[in-house]
């Protein structure tokens, strides 16, 4: 290992955000480890006095770890990244909130980057969390739709970087809430229904107090359950920042290929053709429809030959996606998956299919190691 010395990098250090790298003694013994906090500047200044020190490999950033790194790692730095993001949402927001969803947002951003069809086996992915660990998901899927069109529509950098921020923290107020009425079999209470209504207000007033202070951020938040005919909440007006009308877009079809226990997942193809027949000829739409496809990464789909098949990545046509073969023509389970295209008409898309169609549940970095093989 080589090393330096903390102080030479203490720009790279927030008070009260997590660490991004470890902290050692000047022996090298382990201190302080990536993702724990410096609460104060005397805490921070008695670490600089004892000679703390830092591994040189541990200073690149994470977009060059990420760039870096072998496919068949992305998939654990994934799940390391919501983690991350789902622990910064969970946290009660304080003074350095903005300075903590930066340091765990921009590896989700460098992975979308990296792969997009990896990104969007995340959005396709469900989980059997608690109400406020559903919430944060749904928050983390939006914020990859809405990063992933953002950058089909051609904006910039960061604008993309924001858009990603809105879509992350516009449901800050009501991340339990959304787990709750997720596994309610009832229609909302009053009470829940006053806080739906409320909650962009909510959500701004959370990010103000935790010294967010970007006008475009906070108003996109707050507008991003208006509509441009006026119909939308909590205000009515038409006049809508452009960020908070795709973060509407991306939160309304993430809600659709959400399960409830009122009903399953929408099944992505149908998701795309709601979503397009809902809202036809708008730029944001159909450049989601078309970032997405009919049959997106991580949905199951039944191949003209009968063998059933996870998708794997997009392919030359919305209808063509790269697939893995999980079952041969008779429904039996293969030992080893079989990547396969779907470009000869033997080995077509035919529909999307459940995922109780299949043999077995396969686990979530068996589906993860299959997209990047």
């Amino acid at each position: 290992m080589h090393f330096a010395e903390l102080s030479t990098v203490k720009h790279r250090i927030h008070l009260g955000a997590p660490l991004p790298f470890n902290v050692r003694d000047a022996d090298a013994t382990l201190l302080l480890a990536r993702g724990q906090q410096i609460e104060s500047a005397e805490q921070l200044a008695a670490l600089f006095t004892r000679g703390a020190l830092v591994d040189v490999a541990e200073l690149q950033t994470a977009r060059e770890e990420i760039l870096k790194a072998p496919r068949e790692q992305l998939p654990r730095l994934w799940a390391r990244s919501l983690d991350r993001m789902s622990t910064v949402l969970q946290e009660q927001p304080g003074q350095n909130f903005g300075a903590a969803l930066d340091e765990a947002a921009a590896p989700a951003q460098a992975l979308i980057e990296r792969d997009p069809d990896l990104a969007i086996f995340q959005v396709l992915r469900q989980g059997s969390n608690d109400d406020v660990a559903y919430g944060a998901r749904r928050s983390q899927q939006t914020a990859i739709v809405a990063f992933l069109v953002a950058q089909r529509l051609g904006w910039d950098a960061p604008q993309c970087e924001t858009m990603f921020k809105v879509a992350l923290t516009m449901n800050l107020s009501m991340l339990e809430l959304q787990g709750e009425l997720s596994r309610q079999r009832v229609p909302p209470t009053p009470e829940q229904r006053s806080a739906l209504q409320s909650h962009p207000m909510r959500s701004v007033r959370m990010l103000q107090l935790a010294g967010v202070a970007d006008s475009v951020w906070l108003d996109a938040v707050l507008q991003h359950h208006e509509q441009e005919d006026g119909g939308g909440y909590p205000s009515g007006s038409a006049e809508i920042n452009e960020l908070a009308s795709l973060a509407r877009r991306a939160d309304v079809y993430t809600s659709k290929l959400a399960s409830r226990a009122t009903r399953d997942a929408l099944a992505a193809d149908l998701a795309g053709r709601q979503m397009f027949m809902q809202d036809p000829g708008h730029p944001m739409t159909a450049a989601l429809v078309k970032e997405f496809g009919i049959y997106p990464p991580g949905c199951h789909v039944r191949l003209a030959s009968g063998e059933l098949a996870i998708v794997v990545a997009r392919g030359a046509t919305i209808t063509t996606p790269v697939v893995a073969c999980l079952t041969n023509e008779r429904g039996a389970p293969l030992a080893t998956a079989l990547r396969r295209e779907t470009t000869a008409k033997s080995h077509a898309v035919v529909g999307v299919v459940g995922e109780g169609s299949l043999p077995a549940r396969l686990s979530l970095d068996h589906l993860a190691a299959l997209v990047t093989g």
